[in-house]
């Protein structure tokens, strides 16, 4: 069973809504209830039938995140990356860096980093060469092509998710909630 959701001015923030009201859930029932010639469920109902306003904030959190990440996913295929290789990608457009370090900036394990990079090389869009100061260390450095398509990808961003009402609290909310858990994961990193 469920524990009942607690109603704390945090979680209408981090849900990017408004604390719980009965009387607009009241209309809401009503109005969708009048209405039968609608087949899909207004955002604000679960499909199973119950409203999303009851849920836990970290099933809100979940099923948002899931939402986005197959946008992003389906978006950046039509441009021929992934969310792995855009990550990258970001992080070289300030600079060239190690292997080890966009691995430990990505918070993955070197060997899944290598395979990121196997496929940005293949695509044009990084090369790595040995440090000539220690040729066990390879640099990685963005191309132009990589550039490019950094560039593109981070426009897509506007065209993709809609206009949030207070899209600064929410972001602002989010980095707080990452910051405050991600120590637990991760350990204690500068970035």
């Amino acid at each position: 069973m469920t524990p009942e959701p607690r109603n704390t001015p945090q979680q209408g923030v981090a849900a990017g809504s408004a604390p719980h009201d009965s009387a607009s859930t009241s209309a809401h029932a009503s109005a969708s209830s009048s209405s039968t010639a609608s087949p899909t469920p207004p955002a604000s109902v679960n499909p199973e039938g119950g409203p999303m306003d009851a849920w836990p904030t970290g099933r809100l959190l979940s099923t948002a995140s899931r939402l986005v990440e197959h946008a992003w996913a389906e978006a950046l295929e039509s441009h021929g990356l992934t969310h792995a290789g855009l990550i990258v990608l970001h992080f070289l457009s300030t600079g060239p860096a190690s292997q080890i370090e966009l691995a430990r900036r990505a918070r993955v394990q070197t060997q899944t980093m290598s395979r990121t990079l196997d496929r940005l090389e293949r695509d044009g869009y990084v090369e790595r060469s040995a440090d000539a100061s220690d040729r066990r260390r390879h640099v990685v450095v963005i191309t132009p092509e990589g550039a490019d398509a950094f560039r593109r990808a981070h426009d897509l961003e506007a065209t993709i998710f809609p206009e949030l009402p207070q899209h600064d609290v929410l972001r602002e909310a989010l980095l707080q909630l990452i910051a405050a858990t991600e120590t637990r994961r991760w350990g204690d990193l500068d970035d």
